[in-house]
């Protein structure tokens, strides 16, 4: 270890706002709104606020997945919300999600209106609704169902954790980045173990657990998040690099990573989605 240690934890904790790297500007000790501002509402019964983040992708894949097995009514307008411009903070977003976190869901299609928050409720809540991508026989819904609050787990080591420490803070602290780099290799030997000897998480048929998932192990896999992918060998994980193949060759998997996206290739984006037709054209700015 390089580091000396130089700090010591006051008695009484205060808010540094200058504190916290890349995110600073929106992070902070309080919840509830900071400004009056009303959420959009499309068409469609279902109403998705979100960002193209892997928490946003796990709930565009669901519904292209749900649609593309014939569940019509899984049809969605998809609003972009920029937690960069605190979107998240705006009165009609924190009225569906008290968190103010992304993604966040109205289901319009009851004789009341259903607010779901947090991405692994969307799935589990959708999967419900429709019948589908959850396994029916106790067993298989149990292996199913672990595998999902494992990811709700599991993730925050990974995104909060190691990609906080390793891409984001302003200063590099090798004993957080060995810590979270530890754990997340263990998860990745965690999954790597159980692809061995399955298609997929909960077995071999695709499921929740699978989109919950991938759009956070499988982008690790691929090299493509936190650009880290040299840095924890990931392609010494041969069975899950073998089912991050399978899940991004899913047509609804990708057009799914593309909604809510405001970033990179133009063709990989779609800000927001309001009909199929919408994949067809070309990005417009947000």
């Amino acid at each position: 270890m390089t580091d000396s240690p130089s700090y010591t934890p006051p008695a009484i904790w205060t808010w540094n706002k200058e504190n916290g790297g890349k995110f600073a500007s929106i992070n902070r000790p309080v919840a509830g709104a900071t400004h009056d501002k009303a959420l959009p509402v499309g068409r469609h019964p279902l109403q998705l606020y979100s960002l193209a983040t892997p928490n946003g992708v796990k709930v565009t894949v669901m519904l292209e997945e749900l649609l593309a097995l014939g569940h019509a009514g899984a049809e969605y307008d998809a609003w972009l919300i920029k937690v960069s411009d605190r979107d998240q903070f705006g009165s009609g977003f924190v009225a569906v999600n008290p968190n103010s976190k992304i993604p966040a869901l109205m289901d319009h299609s009851g004789p009341a209106p259903v607010r779901v928050f947090e991405s692994g409720a969307i799935l589990l809540y959708l999967a419900e609704k429709f019948g589908a991508l959850l396994p029916k026989e106790v067993p298989a819904r149990a292996e199913c169902l672990s595998w999902l609050f494992w990811q709700m787990g599991s993730a925050p080591y990974l995104g909060g954790g190691f990609g906080h420490f390793y891409a984001y803070a302003p200063t590099k602290i090798e004993y957080a980045i060995d810590r979270f780099a530890m754990e997340v290799k263990r998860q990745l030997d965690v999954l790597d173990r159980h692809l061995a000897q399955h298609t997929y998480l909960a077995g071999d048929d695709y499921s929740i657990a699978d989109i919950a998932v991938w759009p956070w192990y499988g982008a690790l896999a691929k090299g493509l998040l936190y650009e880290a992918g040299e840095f924890l060998q990931v392609q010494t994980y041969a069975h899950v690099q073998r089912w991050a193949d399978l899940i991004a060759a899913r047509p609804a998997v990708q057009r799914g990573r593309r909604v809510n996206r405001s970033w990179g290739e133009p063709a990989s984006q779609l800000p927001e989605r309001h009909d199929a037709s919408d994949f067809d054209r070309p990005a417009a700015p947000p």
